[in-house]
């Protein structure tokens, strides 16, 4: 049985390396702060002290980080680096820039470690659940040889090499970003026009609109409860990264743009901590603006 360490036991790391556990695995936890992590020895866990400690004694090591700065300190790190086990695993399944993720992947190469970036959809429910759907970028029998893990936490499929687990994670959010500012218009719409927005959902069961974030997002939206599952902020910054990705192969996405602009309104008047449903306040804020 491998050793696996799992680093960052945030909102979604703890159920992932909760998840893996379950699974039967062996699991060494570090977080920053440490009482994040401390809950996982009741599933099993071990908590390391160091980034150090737990690559020492890891054959694979999955990250769970919030952004590419934190990806960047933590495996681009001399004590990350300098511990890890001869022909050991590397998985990051933070949410980065394919570049990041492109560079780490180089770096590691040219130290005969094995790596994978594999971002994840799903937020804090999927996580729970082991339902994330994983998107994986990197090489075949890397990715065979890990399968089962990942599969303790999710869907994972193998999407192309290095960086293009990314892309496809840039893709989703592309997709969960216009289509919760498509459910917030709709849902403005019903409400200024007298429609039940409760029945408007219902009503589109099982038809072309019908969706997750129809169903979760425009729920949220209805009830007015904005407590965090997925950031405002961790939203913008995904757009922002779409955009970046998408300049660097000349290519223009302006309906993606336009949503960007929206959810970095939105940061800028106080909701970069509410859950990026909360697109429905900017809808809202523009109405009031023309009122």
């Amino acid at each position: 049985m491998q050793n696996i360490g799992f680093i960052g036991t945030g909102l979604m790391g703890f159920p992932m390396a909760k998840n893996i556990l379950k699974a039967g695995y062996k699991v060494r936890a570090f977080n920053r702060s440490k009482n994040k992590a401390e809950p996982l020895k009741d599933f099993g866990a071990e908590i390391s002290n160091s980034i150090g400690e737990l690559v020492k004694e890891s054959h694979v090591v999955i990250t769970m980080l919030t952004n590419d700065d934190a990806v960047n300190q933590v495996i681009g790190s001399d004590e990350f680096l300098n511990n890890l086990k001869p022909n050991s695993t590397v998985i990051d399944m933070s949410s980065v820039k394919q570049t990041t993720a492109v560079n780490h992947g180089k770096n590691f190469k040219s130290r005969k470690i094995n790596y994978l970036d594999a971002p994840v959809s799903g937020g804090t429910i999927g996580a729970e659940e082991a339902s994330l759907a994983i998107m994986i970028g990197g090489e075949q029998i890397v990715f065979e040889s890990v399968k089962d893990i990942l599969k303790s936490m999710g869907n994972p499929t193998l999407v192309g090499p290095v960086g293009c687990g990314q892309v496809s994670k840039l893709a989703n959010q592309i997709i969960v970003g216009l289509a919760i500012g498509a459910v917030a218009e709709a849902v403005t719409l019903c409400e200024k026009a007298g429609a039940d927005p409760n029945r408007m959902i219902k009503a589109l069961s099982g038809g072309w609109a019908d969706s997750k974030v129809l169903r979760t997002h425009g729920k949220r939206m209805i009830d007015k409860d904005f407590s965090p599952k997925g950031k405002t902020s961790s939203q913008l910054k995904d757009m922002n990264n779409i955009l970046e990705c998408a300049n660097n192969y000349n290519t223009q996405l302006p309906i993606s743009n336009l949503v960007k602009e929206m959810y970095k309104s939105l940061v800028e008047n106080g909701h970069g901590e509410t859950d990026h449903s909360s697109l429905y306040k900017e809808i809202e804020r523009i109405n009031n603006g023309k009122t």
